[in-house]
């Protein structure tokens, strides 16, 4: 696995030759290349590994979290929760 950012896709992004996916990275949308995933174009709400804009690997919930894991103990921490998230604890 390599070492990315963790993101899930949402929706396929109509154009661009099918080269482009919008994927939820840590509570944001935004587009993703995907050309250079090997089996094809992702699902919506499967996870994949990004590195500079591109995805390179698909990966499962359980390595999404591993992921991010490896990035806090890098020092990135994760996003803080939204407002509304912490309001409602």
């Amino acid at each position: 696995m390599c070492l990315g950012i963790p993101g899930q896709v949402i929706e396929l992004v109509e154009g661009y030759g099918g080269q482009l996916a919008l994927v939820d990275v840590a509570g944001v949308a935004r587009k993703i290349n995907i050309g250079l995933l090997d089996d094809g174009p992702p699902e919506p709400g499967s996870w994949v590994l990004i590195h500079m804009g591109f995805a390179l690997e698909r990966v499962d919930a359980a390595g999404a979290e591993q992921a991010m894991g490896g990035l806090e103990l890098m020092g990135r921490a994760r996003e803080p929760e939204s407002g509304a998230a912490q309001e409602s604890r």
